[in-house]
């Protein structure tokens, strides 16, 4: 359907730009407002004979949001308003739109980042943002991680090997309690020890007394094991909270912290990569699948506002993503090195000593394995046994 009906991206854009009534001029400043356009993907769902206008209506929706006959500057048809860039039929009535977005819209704003994405269009129930590209100037705005997958092995002492990670759970369970928990946890050797996401600062658990327990709990673990583990304290709140959980975090010798950004805000992922760049930066996928945007979008925009890492649900597990999105969310965190750092991909759920072969056969040594259930079931005086066949296991096959 690309061919005689919608021309090639070069013919289909220029004549929507005369459709929308802009100006189709090649000159050297266009084609310098051009090159630092932000490019979103999305998939519509549409009658073919619509099709065009339903792009037109969402590269209007998501830029200048008015009819272009009430625009009066030339300038701004030129360099603000939307334009579409590409349309591909796809299968069952859905296509694939390419929509190019003025980068200077954004400003620095990881918020408006997402508004310009998805804003308005998360409003049509046919609409999902598929994808984005950043120019280079935008991805230099944000940055992407401090300290990356790479940072990551080397705290933890796993160079040349897969991570290990596991979530100290479930909630109700005491300060002491998690600690004592946390404890042989790091004696067996786990990587990096979370907390729950579901852990904030309730009264069987608050924030300052869990930290601090964990965080000496897994010291004295590793002063008697020798190993590295590392304690992420789960961030929760508005961001004044956020900074003093960062400090009393800091306090305790810590490096890594989780967050979930679509819960505390993008904005906040930003701020902690600006204001603590001694900190590693988890994220958690919590309130992602409640949007129409695909979730290596999700992977691709966390790591680029700053994320080290970003959890997400294995198939097998208690979520249904397929192989295929694992394998695009795996991708978006670590391809384009030398642009922006590697981040982790974080597989979760589902996880047990059975499946290691198979899961580092599909993601590579490059990853962190987060067990959950399955070590945590094993009987109290066997946990410290249990994690260090997860470690062993892991480290013998992720190489």
């Amino acid at each position: 359907m690309q061919g005689s009906l919608y021309g090639s991206a070069i013919g289909l854009s220029t004549r929507l730009e005369r459709a929308q009534g802009v100006p189709a001029i090649r000159n050297e400043e266009t084609r310098r407002d051009l090159s630092a356009r932000l490019q979103a993907v999305y998939k519509v769902r549409s009658e073919p004979r619509l099709i065009e206008d339903r792009a037109r209506g969402i590269a209007i929706e998501q830029s200048v949001e008015t009819p272009l006959a009430a625009i009066r500057d030339p300038a701004i048809l030129r360099r603000i308003a939307g334009t579409v860039a590409s349309i591909e039929e796809k299968s069952g009535g859905w296509f694939d739109v390419r929509i190019d977005l003025a980068a200077e819209t954004i400003g620095e704003d990881a918020g408006q980042l997402l508004n310009m994405l998805f804003g308005n269009c998360s409003l049509y129930e046919d609409v999902i943002l598929d994808d984005f590209v950043s120019p280079p100037a935008l991805t230099a705005v944000f940055g992407g991680p401090r300290h990356g997958l790479e940072a990551l092995r080397a705290r933890a002492g796993a160079e040349g090997r897969a991570l290990t990670a596991v979530a100290l759970k479930p909630q109700g369970l005491s300060a002491p309690a998690l600690a004592d928990l946390a404890f042989k946890l790091a004696l067996g050797g786990i990587d990096f020890i979370k907390d729950d996401h579901g852990l904030a600062n309730q009264r069987f658990s608050p924030f300052e007394e869990r930290v601090r327990a964990c965080a000496e709990a897994i010291r004295k673990a590793n002063a008697i094991s020798g190993k590295h583990s590392r304690y992420v304290p789960n961030l929760y709140g508005h961001f004044g909270e956020i900074e003093r959980e960062i400090e009393i975090a800091r306090s305790e010798g810590l490096d890594t912290v989780m967050i979930a950004p679509m819960i505390s805000g993008v904005c906040a992922l930003q701020a902690l990569r600006q204001s603590s760049p001694d900190f590693a930066l988890i994220a958690h996928p919590a309130m992602t699948g409640a949007a129409r945007i695909a979730p290596h979008a999700f992977a691709k925009l966390f790591r680029l506002l700053g994320a080290d890492a970003f959890i997400f649900p294995n198939p097998g597990g208690r979520f249904s993503f397929t192989p295929e999105t694992c394998r695009k969310i795996a991708a978006a965190l670590r391809t384009g090195a030398g642009v922006l750092k590697r981040a982790a991909p974080v597989p979760a759920g589902g996880m047990d000593l059975a499946r290691l072969p198979g899961l580092l056969d599909f993601y590579g040594p490059d990853v962190m394995l987060l067990i959950g259930g399955s070590l945590l079931s094993a009987p109290a005086e066997s946990i410290v046994h249990a994690a260090e066949d997860f470690v062993r296991e892991a480290a013998r096959i992720g190489r």
